[in-house]
């Protein structure tokens, strides 16, 4: 058994020196406390990195299908009444949402940015008078209203009881309204006023919108629109006005839900308009995103990118409808971001790492130091150190 512990003795890789042959100087005492600092900062730098997860990501094919697109809008237009402000939406399937109405609310907000009114859409409440009837006459108490639709009737038993349904008849007819003033619905509900009314006034509009997962665009412009010889046209001849300030700011777009770490670009964005008349678009690349957490929570999402145009024109020479164009496609590649924790190994190993090497690293500088010292000192005894 003793001579077992001898070679295990002998096999001793950190041979142990005498307290008597120990020489402690300044110089490493200095060395050692750095060297402590340094060791330590580094530790908990480490320490950090492992307590904190890091993110993984990845490029693959997008090879999704059938999937719906949401769009989170929030802008602001300060110089563009709600009551002529409309939402369209298309695709390059053919799929159409004009005049959108649902999941959006419109605000009405002075020239200080204050809310008027929060609503989600219309013109205001009809006011009390006796409404023209189809025949030609007045309703009497007896009747039941049936209003016209001045010609736009697919039927004979089509009935248009107000303005709005007036000019939503007109729209599919793609016909424009020239004088709201000549519809009894509109007359009887102030259409022209209420509009006079919020001269002057902005509109902050937000919500959403759920589209086909394809390449396609959504505005926001003055006028209801319509189809006229497979053309997309708006009807501002309604509201009598030969410009319109499109100025915006857009406090929010997101193609998707938020997920740690996304960027919106657009987000803050402020545009003031310079001319009578303009047409701002923006061009958008969205890039499909899947975000997983540690816990293993998957967020599918988006991200984008984009370019912006400016096309203005002049009062009286409407070259492009007026309005805030947002067109987007899709890219094929999907990236993929997992958050993962460092191994508690992987930590020791770095620790060990962080020790060893500072160690090893002031222990050469304490021993350059040391025999530096001793050199000049032997130098200067000898009357040789100039």
């Amino acid at each position: 058994m003793t001579s077992l512990f001898g070679k295990i003795r002998n096999l001793d890789a950190y041979p142990k020196i005498n307290e008597d042959f120990y020489s402690r100087t300044l110089s490493g005492g200095v060395i050692t406390i750095a060297s402590s600092i340094v060791m330590l900062l580094l530790f908990i730098s480490e320490l950090r990195l492992y307590l904190h997860a890091v993110s993984e990501t990845k490029l693959v094919v997008d090879t999704s299908r059938g999937e719906r697109l949401r769009i989170n809008f929030d802008v602001t237009f300060p110089a563009l009444p709600c009551s002529i402000l409309s939402l369209d939406a298309m695709d390059i399937s053919g799929e159409q949402h004009l005049d959108v109405r649902h999941d959006i609310i419109k605000k009405r907000i002075d020239a200080h940015g204050n809310v008027i009114e929060t609503r989600q859409d219309g013109i205001g409440h009809p006011k009390i008078e006796k409404p023209l009837q189809r025949h030609g006459g007045r309703l009497e108490h007896n009747e039941t209203y049936c209003g016209s639709c001045y010609g736009t009737e697919a039927s004979d038993d089509d009935c248009c009881n107000s303005c709005e349904e007036v000019r939503e008849a007109y729209r599919k007819k793609g016909w424009a309204m020239s004088n709201p003033d000549l519809i009894d619905q509109c007359k009887r509900e102030g259409f022209l006023q209420r509009v006079k009314e919020e001269e002057g006034e902005g509109c902050n509009i937000y919500g959403f919108l759920d589209v086909n997962k394809v390449a396609g665009n959504f505005h926001f412009a003055p006028g209801k629109s319509f189809q006229q010889s497979n053309v997309h046209v708006h009807d501002l001849l309604a509201f009598q006005k030969d410009s319109f300030n499109i100025s915006h700011k857009i406090n929010r777009l997101a193609f998707g839900d938020y997920f740690p770490g996304v960027i919106n670009p657009l987000d803050g964005v402020l545009w003031l308009q310079q001319t009578p008349n303009a047409m701002y678009q923006y061009f958008i690349k969205v890039v499909s995103t899947v975000f997983t957490d540690v816990n293993g929570n998957t967020i599918q999402s988006n991200q984008f990118s984009v370019t912006e145009h400016i096309r203005g024109s002049e009062v009286g020479h409407l070259q492009s409808l007026p309005g805030v164009f947002f067109f987007y496609d899709l890219s094929p590649i999907k990236v993929t971001f997992t958050e993962t924790h460092i191994s508690f190994l992987h930590f020791l190993t770095n620790v060990c790492a962080i020790v060893g090497g500072v160690f090893t690293v002031s222990g050469i500088i304490d021993s350059f130091v040391y025999h530096g010292q001793k050199a000049i000192k032997k130098k200067m005894e000898i009357g040789k150190f100039s």
